[in-house]
C-alpha cells in the first residue's frame, strides 16, 4: 500500500466520470430533443419537395431550387429576427407557452435548405430505369418508392441529418430570440457555463463531448456514403 502513488490527473478521473455521467449526459439527452424533432420535421417537409423538384424539367427544377436557397443569402440573424416579427404578428410570440414551437419553427425555417439540397442532389441522379423496371414487374408506385427510390436516396438522407442534427444543438441564437430564453439547447448550456457560471471545466467538458460526437457522426456518415456508392456501382455494372 505504501508504494501506491496517484498523480493529480489520476485523482481527477473520478470527478470527470461523475461530471460526464450525472451532468453532461443528462443535459445532452434533454438538449438534443429539439434538434431531433427539428431534423425529423425538416426531413418530412424537405423530402417531398426535393422529390418533386427532381421530377420536374431541369430548368424549372433549377429555378425552384434557387427559390428555396435564396433565404441563405440573407444574414442568419436577420432571418431569425424576421421570423420573430412574423410570429409576433400572428400572436404566437406573445405567449411563453409557444416558446418551444416558436423555436422549432425558427430552426426548421433556417435549416430547411440544408436538408433540401443534399436530398435533391441524390434524387436527381437516380436512374429512372430502376423505377421503370419496378413498374414493369408489376410493383405499385408506393412499393417502388419504398423498395427502390428510398433506399437509393439514403446517402442524401444521412447527409441531411448530419447537416442539421448537430448544428441545431448549438444554434442558441434562435432559441434565445424565438424562445424567450425558455428553451435550452447544448450551445446555450456551454455559453452559460463559460459566461454566467464561470465554470470553464464543465463548459469545456460539454464542448469536448459535443466535438467528439460531431467527429463520430462525420466519420459514420462518410462510411455509410462510401458503402452506398459501392453498392450503387455494383448495381450499375450488372
Amino acid at each position: 500500500m505504501n508504494g501506491l502513488k496517484f498523480s493529480r490527473k489520476q485523482l481527477g478521473i473520478p470527478y470527470a466520470v461523475f461530471l460526464i455521467a450525472f451532468v453532461v449526459v443528462p443535459l445532452l439527452f434533454v438538449s438534443f430533443g429539439l434538434a431531433i424533432i427539428t431534423t425529423i420535421v425538416s426531413l418530412f417537409i424537405a423530402y417531398p419537395v426535393a422529390y418533386i423538384l427532381s421530377k420536374t424539367k431541369f430548368n424549372k427544377g433549377g429555378v425552384l431550387l434557387i427559390l428555396f436557397i435564396l433565404p441563405l443569402w440573407i444574414n442568419f440573424v436577420l432571418r431569425t429576427a424576421a421570423m420573430k416579427e412574423l410570429l409576433y404578428f400572428v400572436g404566437m410570440y406573445k405567449s411563453n407557452s409557444f416558446s418551444f414551437i416558436n423555436t422549432l419553427i425558427g430552426m426548421v425555417y433556417d435549416y430547411l435548405p440544408f436538408v433540401i439540397m443534399p436530398l435533391y442532389s441524390v434524387l436527381v441522379k437516380i436512374d429512372k430505369s430502376y423505377a421503370e423496371a419496378s413498374a414493369d414487374l408489376g410493383a405499385k408506385p408506393v412499393t417502388t418508392f419504398l423498395s427502390v427510390t428510398l433506399p437509393l436516396s439514403m446517402p442524401g438522407i444521412v447527409s441531411a441529418i448530419s447537416m442539421v442534427l448537430l448544428p441545431t444543438t448549438t444554434s442558441y441564437v434562435i432559441s434565445d430570440t424565438l424562445g424567450n430564453g425558455n428553451v435550452t439547447i447544448v450551445g446555450k448550456i456551454i455559453e452559460t457555463q463559460f459566461l454566467t457560471m464561470d465554470n470553464w471545466h464543465a463548459g469545456s467538458t460539454i464542448a469536448l463531448v459535443l466535438l467528439v460526437i460531431i467527429f463520430l457522426s462525420m466519420f459514420l456518415s462518410g462510411k455509410f456514403t462510401e458503402a452506398e456508392d459501392e453498392s450503387a456501382g455494383r448495381a450499375n455494372l450488372w
